[in-house]
């Protein structure tokens, strides 16, 4: 064991979304290996720097199917402990079952027709409110929390039976557990009805980057306010800055002369909004028929299959989609870079990176006014970008061709969202607001990013 690999009195377990790290891999085409040699940026590893920067020494922990035995690895950009779990056998046994284990509904988890008889009915469901529970093996992680020294767990979604779990392993290992908020918003089993309020109001810190969903996590769970804190999700600015536009576009075989939009992240069409953007890129493109306007598409996901019929069958001018996920973020920062804006229409968001990247590539962005994206663009134009009402194609063709037809505006709110990230969603900013929330130091005035520290989000008045 190296120096950088013994316990430290302030080491901290940071446990991903997924009852299996493979249903995050998979679906964008990424294997184990690949995550720990060359995979960098979202949630998980900006909270690895920013943590490192407030002085804890983070460790992941993750379940896999592909394990018989714990598994001790390196993360190899950060040298970031990985610690692989295998399933507890009760849960593979009964994910082997389902369909999708994530399903909301008997018909989702077990396909249609499952709920059908009330026997088969009742134990199909007795299988789908227990399996998210089993799929944290208690008594490895305890084992792995031990030997790693960890004073402390953090797991990335609090709606989520792995929360709950930590929870209750926290209190019998009396160990502070925090969480942080991702999109979560809702559960669909009577257990987790039974347990997620408890849990919540058990947790020692809730990290919250939007205010809306901090007033609805005191209001529905009587979780106090002085456990909720502004913990956005970090940028690494090393990575994410502004290319010279014409280098990046030479070096993509772009036109120096085109206006383009660009979108990146998850293929997950009504989460993301993607068929909206589809209608808007059919209205953007209709009005005007002379000009080389291009829409560029990054990325990978469950919704692949549904995303290539739907090109196939619109046969939209002007739009390229590149179906992977871009590990190497030089790349994806000359794709950033050699665009006019950014657009992101989605109708669920926790606190997303992909238009913090954008951004600080000195892109103007114009997302859907839903809570994370308001807390990212708060003052509109003032941060950088244009908020437009979800679900509505139209009103998102006519900000998109705003900026479109206006390089001098986009290129000021560029300006203004690089600046903008700079000063509140950089790694040590956000590493301020975590060891904040981490010391549990407050109420502290609040405002500007510099500030030593960043205060719980003031008690939430009555909803309108």
């Amino acid at each position: 064991m190296t120096s950088s690999d013994a316990p430290s009195r302030k080491t901290i377990a940071l446990l991903p979304w997924g009852n299996f790290i493979e249903d995050f891999l998979e679906p964008i085409g990424l294997t184990l290996e690949t995550f720990c040699r060359q995979m960098t940026g979202g949630w998980l590893f900006g909270y690895v720097d920013a943590l490192k920067l407030a002085g804890w020494r983070p460790v992941i922990v993750c379940v896999s199917r592909r394990v018989s035995a714990p598994l001790r690895l390196r993360h190899v950009p950060s040298g970031t402990r990985i610690c692989v779990l295998p399933a507890w056998p009760a849960y593979d046994r009964l994910a082997r079952h389902m369909v999708n284990p994530y399903g909301w509904s008997l018909d989702d988890a077990f396909g249609p027709g499952a709920g059908r008889g009330r026997g088969r009915r009742w134990a199909r469901q007795v299988v789908k409110e227990l399996a998210p529970y089993l799929a944290t093996p208690l008594g490895a992680l305890a084992r792995t929390l031990r030997h790693e020294g960890c004073t402390a767990i953090l797991t990335q979604e609090y709606e989520y039976a792995r929360f709950d779990v930590c929870v209750l392993l926290g209190r019998l290992l009396r160990l502070p557990v925090y969480a942080s908020f991702q999109g979560g918003d809702g559960h669909a089993g009577q257990l987790e009805d039974l347990f997620r309020r408890r849990a919540l109001q058990a947790a020692r810190g809730l990290a919250v980057g939007a205010e809306g969903e901090a007033r609805r996590v005191a209001e529905r769970y009587g979780v106090p306010t002085a456990r909720i804190w502004p913990v956005h999700n970090p940028i690494d600015l090393d990575l994410w800055w502004p290319m010279d536009r014409a280098e990046a576009r030479r070096a993509l075989d772009l036109p120096p002369e085109a206006r383009i939009v660009v979108c990146h992240g998850r293929i997950d069409m009504h989460r993301k909004g993607l068929d909206v953007l589809l209608d808007a890129w059919r209205l953007v493109t209709a009005a005007r028929p002379k000009q080389d306007v291009r829409l560029i598409l990054v990325g990978t996901g469950q919704d692949d299959e549904v995303l290539r019929a739907e090109l196939a069958r619109r046969q939209l001018p002007g739009l390229t989609w590149f179906d992977r996920y871009e590990l190497d973020r030089a790349v994806m920062r000359r794709t950033l870079s050699a665009a006019d804006l950014y657009t992101l229409p989605s109708r669920i968001e926790g606190f997303p990176v992909a238009p913090l990247e954008a951004m600080a590539c000195g892109l103007p962005v114009v997302a859907s006014d839903i809570p994370a994206l308001r807390t990212i663009l708060e003052a509109g134009r003032e941060s950088g970008g244009l908020l437009v009402r979800p679900n509505d194609a139209a009103v998102l063709a006519q900000s998109l061709g705003l900026l479109l037809d206006d390089p001098d505006v986009s290129q000021a709110l560029g300006r203004i969202a690089r600046r903008r990230v700079e000063e509140n969603f950089s790694i040590p900013a956000v590493g301020r607001q975590l060891q904040a929330m981490l010391e549990g130091r407050g109420p502290v005035p609040s405002g500007h990013p510099s500030d030593d520290a960043l205060s719980p989000f003031p008690r939430p008045g009555p909803r309108t």
